[in-house]
C-alpha cells in the first residue's frame, strides 16, 4: 500500500486523542486513540510528541509506514491563542509527519464534522466546555473556552472543582452532609477529606474533571448537593449558547441548529438530558442534532480539502 496517497486527522483533548488516517477518497485505513494531547502554555514539544507516537502507530497499524501522508490536520483543546497554536504546529512540522500540518482547535475540526460549511452551533462539554459556531453569513465566533483557572464553566474540571468546594463546607458544617464526601474522596483516593488540599494543589485539569463521573453518579442517586451541581453547569452551558446565538443570530430565540460533543454530552447521559430539556425552554429556536460529532472525522475531512487544495 506505499503508493496510497492518504491524509490523518487528529482530535486531541483532555483526556484521550482520536487519530484516523485515510486515503484521498476519504475511506478509514487506521484509528488509534492513546493519551490525552490538549496544549498549555508551554508544553507544545510534549503534546507533539503524543500525537506523532500515535500518528507512527496509526500508519504502522495501516503498512503504511514508508507513506508520507499529504496533510495533516490536528484539531487540539487548548489553541485558541495563537501563540499555543502556532507553537503546537511547529513543533508537529519538525517531525516530518506530513507534507502539511495545520493546528487548530478541537472545536474547529468538531464544527466541521457536524456542519461542514453550514450554520450552526456546536457545543462542547469535556475537561473543558466551549461553544464554537457560524452565522448565515460565514462568520465564526466562539464562546467560553476559558481554562480551568477562570473558565470552562460546566465542564468536567469545572464540576470538579465546585464538588471540592462543596466536601469542604460540609466537613466544616457550612453545609449539610453530601454523599459527595465518600465519593470524592474514593475518586481522589484519598482517606480524609484534609487530605484533598494537597490533592486539590498537584491537581491539572483531568484530574479534576476525573471526578465528575462521582458527582453525575451521586446526582442520578438524588444527592441534592450533587444535583444542584449538576443544575449549574446545565445553566452554564445554557448560557454558552445563549450568548453565542446573539452573536451569530442576532437573537437567541431564532432558529439554529445546535449539535452536542464531549465525554460530558454523550447520548443518553445525565447532563445532555437535563441540558436538552432546559434548552427547550431557555432558547425555544434550538433544534438538537442527534448525530454523534466526531471531531477526529472532521479533522479528516479539513485535511482532505486541504489536500486538494495543495494540488
Amino acid at each position: 500500500m506505499s503508493d496510497v496517497e492518504i491524509v490523518v486527522g487528529v482530535d486531541a483533548g483532555g483526556s484521550k486523542t482520536r487519530v484516523i488516517v485515510a486515503t484521498s477518497q476519504g475511506e478509514t485505513l487506521a484509528e488509534i486513540v492513546g493519551a490525552g494531547a490538549s496544549m498549555s502554555p508551554g508544553n507544545a514539544e510534549y503534546c507533539a510528541d503524543i500525537i506523532a507516537a500515535l500518528v507512527s502507530t496509526a500508519l504502522e497499524s495501516a503498512e503504511l509506514t514508508t507513506t508520507v501522508p499529504r496533510a495533516l490536520y490536528a484539531g487540539v483543546a487548548g489553541t485558541g491563542r495563537e501563540a499555543e497554536q502556532m507553537a503546537l504546529q511547529d513543533a508537529l512540522s519538525r517531525r516530518d509527519l506530513a507534507d502539511d500540518v495545520v493546528v487548530e482547535t478541537d472545536a474547529s475540526v468538531a464544527l466541521a464534522d457536524a456542519f461542514g460549511d453550514r450554520s450552526g452551533v456546536l457545543l462542547i462539554a469535556g475537561t473543558g466546555s466551549i461553544a464554537y459556531g457560524r452565522s448565515p453569513s460565514g462568520m465564526l465566533a466562539r464562546c467560553g473556552g476559558w481554562g480551568v483557572a477562570f473558565g470552562d464553566e460546566g465542564s468536567g474540571a469545572w464540576i470538579g472543582r465546585r464538588a471540592l468546594s462543596v466536601v469542604a463546607a460540609a466537613h466544616d458544617g457550612r453545609e449539610p452532609e453530601t454523599a459527595l464526601t465518600g465519593a470524592i474522596l474514593t475518586a481522589a483516593q484519598v482517606n480524609e477529606v484534609e487530605q484533598l488540599i494537597p490533592w486539590a494543589i498537584a491537581a491539572d485539569r483531568e484530574s479534576l474533571a476525573a471526578l465528575a463521573p462521582s458527582v453525575l453518579a451521586m446526582a442520578m442517586q438524588d444527592d441534592v448537593r450533587a444535583n444542584s451541581i449538576v443544575d449549574m453547569a446545565v445553566e452554564e452551558l445554557v448560557l454558552h449558547v445563549r450568548a453565542l446565538a446573539r452573536k451569530l443570530f442576532v437573537d437567541d430565540r431564532a432558529a439554529f441548529d445546535l449539535a452536542l460533543a464531549g465525554g460530558l454530552l454523550h447520548k443518553g447521559s445525565l447532563l445532555r438530558k437535563r441540558l436538552e430539556r432546559r434548552l427547550r425552554a431557555a432558547v425555544p429556536g434550538v433544534t438538537v442534532h442527534t448525530d454523534d460529532v466526531d471531531g477526529a472525522r472532521g479533522a479528516v475531512k479539513l485535511a482532505l480539502k486541504m489536500a486538494t487544495a495543495n494540488l
